[in-house]
C-alpha cells in the first residue's frame, strides 16, 4: 500500500508554540485553510484510494477540501491522534518542549518504556498508532491519505521505517500540510519514498514566524527556546 501522512494545517495553537494536544482542539488559522485549499491540486496526479483523519478536528478541516474533490468521505481512527503532552499540556517554555521532544524522539530510538509525564508510554502509542493503521490496510485501499499530527506522524516513521535511521524524523522538519510518503505494510514493513517537510501547496504557505516544536527537527526547536 501507499501511504500518505499528512500533517494538519496550521493552527493557532502552532502559531503560538503551544503543545496542545487535548481533544478537540483548535480549528485552523486563516493561513492553514488556506494549505488545506491546496491539497487536492497538490495531489492531483497521485491516486488517493480513501482519506482517514484522526478525532481532532484540525484533521477533519484539513482533509476536507481533498475528500471532497475526491467524492469521498473522511473517516475517523481512533489512534492516530497527537501524542499527548500530559501534564505539559498548553505549556511553551523551553522545559516544556524539552521534555516533550526528548520522551517522543526516546520512542522512536527504541526507548519505550519512557513515559511522557501524565501521558502514554512508547509502548502505547504504537500499539494505538498500528492498530490504526493496520484498519487501512483492512480497507483494501492501494492508496490512502491518513491527516495526522506532527510529533505523531515523525515518531511512527521513525520507529517503522526500514530504510533510514530512526533519528531520521527527529532530524528533519514537517511543516503544515507536508506530506510523509511510504511503501508496503505492516508485515512487510514501511519503505519512506519521500520527505516533503514543507506544504504541499509550496513555500509561500510556510510561517516562518511560527514558534512550532512538534514541527521543528529537535535541535531547531530547542535552540530556539
Amino acid at each position: 500500500m501507499r501511504l500518505l501522512l499528512v500533517r494538519h494545517g496550521q493552527t493557532p495553537s502552532n502559531v503560538a508554540g503551544l503543545l496542545d494536544t487535548a481533544a478537540p482542539g483548535p480549528g485552523l488559522t486563516e493561513l492553514g485553510h488556506r494549505q488545506a485549499a491546496e491539497i487536492p491540486d497538490a495531489l492531483r496526479s497521485d491516486p488517493v484510494d480513501g482519506v482517514w483523519v484522526s478525532s481532532l478536528r484540525r484533521t477533519h478541516l484539513t482533509a476536507a477540501p481533498l475528500a471532497a474533490d475526491r467524492g469521498l468521505e473522511a473517516i475517523e481512527l481512533p489512534g492516530i491522534h497527537e501524542i499527548a503532552a500530559g501534564e505539559l499540556e498548553l505549556r511553551r517554555d523551553h522545559e516544556a518542549v524539552r521534555v516533550y521532544l526528548e520522551t517522543v524522539f526516546s520512542w522512536g530510538l527504541g526507548g519505550l518504556d519512557v513515559r511522557m509525564p501524565g501521558g502514554e508510554d512508547g509502548h502505547e502509542f504504537f500499539e494505538r498508532f498500528d492498530s490504526s493503521i493496520a484498519r487501512v490496510e483492512a480497507s483494501g485501499a492501494g492508496a490512502a491519505v491518513v491527516v495526522s499530527h506532527g510529533a505523531a506522524i515523525r515518531v511512527w516513521v521513525a520507529g517503522r521505517a526500514i530504510n533510514v535511521p530512526p533519528s531520521f524524523a527527529a532530524e528533519h522538519d514537517i511543516q503544515n500540510t507536508g506530506v510523509v510518503e511510504l511503501d508496503g505494510s505492516s508485515d512487510a514493513g514501511w519503505t519512506l519514498l519521500s520527505w516533503q517537510g514543507t506544504p504541499v501547496g509550496g513555500s509561500d504557505l510556510i510561517d516562518e514566524d511560527a514558534a512550532d516544536p512538534t514541527g521543528e527537527s529537535i535541535d531547531d526547536a530547542l535552540d530556539e527556546e
